[in-house]
């Protein structure tokens, strides 16, 4: 019978990490993938209107947001009043830059993506429908057929 010796020299092998670097590079390009950050961020009040008829837009990447409310900071208020205001990207802009607000936009589509665009209006619940009619008129004059109003669900409880 053989004789079992625990004196052997023999120690724990070392563990291999040269696969190590692929395996995070591959968690890291996923968490790229499928993380979206907020890419605006609002200068302007914005509550969402409540809808009984909604309908989800199904790609949003073809979805251009303009936001329109009241500048949300004092020091937005002290520089621009208290109107309502219209917020394309991250600047507060006119009527006028609108059109060319969408031309950009479309440019930098896919040129067959281009006819399928729709620009999604997120207006205050409290802004007069003066601002959006001209906003309206602007986005037909840039050939921005497809428009969308942004809404929450009714609840259930009326108040």
């Amino acid at each position: 019978m053989g004789k079992f010796n625990k004196a052997g020299g023999r120690e724990m092998p070392e563990l291999n990490t040269s696969s190590l670097p692929d395996l995070v590079f591959a968690i890291l390009f996923f968490f790229m993938m499928v993380t979206s950050m907020r890419e605006v961020t609002l200068k302007v009040q914005f509550r969402s209107p409540q809808a009984t008829e909604l309908t989800k837009l199904e790609k949003k990447s073809l979805v251009t947001f303009i936001y329109v409310g009241k500048p949300n900071t004092p020091e937005l208020v002290a520089k621009m009043g208290n109107e309502p205001r219209i917020q394309l990207n991250d600047q507060i802009a006119e009527i006028s830059e609108v059109g060319a607000y969408i031309g950009q936009e479309k440019a930098s589509m896919k040129e067959e993506d281009q006819p399928f665009m729709t620009t999604s209006i997120k207006g205050d619940l409290e802004t007069n429908m003066g601002i959006i009619t001209d906003l309206k008129q602007a986005l037909r004059e840039a050939y921005a057929l497809k428009i969308s109003y942004s809404a929450k669900p009714r609840g259930k409880q009326q108040q």
